[in-house]
């Protein structure tokens, strides 16, 4: 790939109106030269292209070499047809241009777009073209417009003095149905040194209908080297994407059963645990009243077979078992015995006093206002003699008969 920066010098004349080249001499010009620059543009992504006028008020450089192409087609639609070409000049400011470049290492080129008569002599003309080639500037000519032999000897001449080791081209395009894009594809204009880099198949190719040829998706590799890689990145990113799905929705099946009979192990085992659980409920429910009525039914059994105690002895029991459990009740037992034992020997006492009536006779004797033959005191004696009679009697009938040996 050739290493390039480019000026296009382009005819913009009172010549360009014609329509003898559709749609227009001028319409026809700009799109060979957009052809041209996207074709230096590509070919090297170094490759820079800058455009000016050689009509109107003057040269005008409507952008140095550069290497956006959005940029060089913009400024073709600000280009304004009028006046006369001026070829000398239009070249040696193309020629300065070139000069000032940013990268020296880029060869310099000028193609030049001839549409209209050339006003200069020939000998001019030699100079000019001697001092591109002492420059090492290549110089590139497409003559279209009229037939003019003149104006044919007058280009040509131009070339042989700017050619240097065939690296200068002329091409000549009458008019005619074909456009100028389509006739310079195939011209070393377009191509480039040594037949060019390739760009020019690619697009005559794509212009014939026939896509991109036989490259790999449409795309020549020398050409577009980025673009290119990209793409094969690309179709390998998706075809890696295919196969990935392909395998997951072949995983997918199997990997279903697999759920399906662990599920289902799951469940046949969880039923088992609760037929178990049940079964262990159920035995344990109904053994427990079982235990239950056999307990009682035994406990009965041995009842009815022991001899019922008597009250006396039942009562000792119940009694010393709870004096040994509570000793404050048992406190409380003596207690009150010992307060049975005193009321009834009080009352035997009581009753003793009573009997005795000369001891009553003289205690009441000896209480003031108190007469001891007064019948209600007496009655009151008797009747009190009376009830500790009562009492003896009923504690007599009380007291359980001692067992005769």
């Amino acid at each position: 790939m050739v290493l390039e920066a480019t000026m296009i010098c382009i005819d913009n004349s009172e010549w360009m109106r014609n329509g003898d080249y559709s749609p227009s001499r001028f319409q026809a010009q700009a799109d060979a030269v957009n052809l041209i620059s996207g074709a230096k543009t590509q070919s090297n992504p170094e490759n820079t292209v800058g455009i000016l006028t050689m009509a109107g008020k003057g040269v005008r450089v409507l952008t140095t070499p550069t290497t956006d192409l959005g940029k060089i087609l913009a400024c073709m639609h600000d280009v304004e047809i009028g006046g006369e070409m001026n070829m000398t000049a239009a070249i040696q400011v193309a020629q300065l241009a070139l000069k000032h470049r940013q990268n020296k290492n880029q060869q310099q080129r000028i193609i030049v777009f001839a549409g209209s008569p050339v006003k200069f002599d020939k000998k001019m003309l030699e100079l000019l073209g001697k001092k591109l080639k002492k420059n090492s500037v290549a110089l590139d000519i497409v003559n279209f417009g009229e037939e003019d032999d003149e104006k044919t000897d007058k280009l040509e001449a131009l070339l042989a003095a700017a050619n240097n080791n065939e690296s200068s081209h002329i091409v000549h395009i009458p008019p005619g149905p074909n456009a100028l894009s389509d006739v310079l594809i195939s011209t070393p204009v377009f191509n480039g040194e040594a037949g060019g880099s390739g760009f020019a198949a690619a697009a005559a190719a794509a212009a014939a209908g026939g896509g991109g040829g036989d490259f790999e998706f449409g795309v020549d590799p020398n050409l577009d080297p980025e673009l290119a890689l990209a793409l094969r990145v690309s179709m390998e990113e998706e075809r890696a994407r295919q196969e990935a799905a392909a395998k997951r929705a072949a995983d997918e099946p199997s990997r279903a059963e697999k759920v399906e009979g662990a599920s289902s192990n799951s469940q046949d085992v969880s039923m088992v645990h609760n037929t178990d659980d049940k079964a262990a409920e159920e035995t344990g429910n109904n053994a427990a009243p079982m235990d239950e009525v056999n307990a009682l039914l035994h406990q009965a059994i041995a009842l009815s077979m022991q001899t019922p105690p008597s009250d006396s002895v039942v009562r000792d029991v119940d009694m010393s078992e709870a004096t040994h459990e509570d000793q404050e009740l048992a406190i409380a037992l003596q207690l009150s015995m010992q307060e049975d034992a005193k009321d009834g020997s009080s009352q035997s006492d009581m009753s003793k006093v009573l009997e005795d009536q000369s001891f009553m006779s003289s205690v009441l004797a000896s209480l003031p206002g108190v007469d001891p033959n007064d019948p209600s005191v007496k009655d009151l004696l008797a009747s009190l003699q009376g009830q500790s009679e009562q009492s003896e009697e009923k504690k007599k009938e009380d007291k359980p008969p001692s067992d005769e040996k």
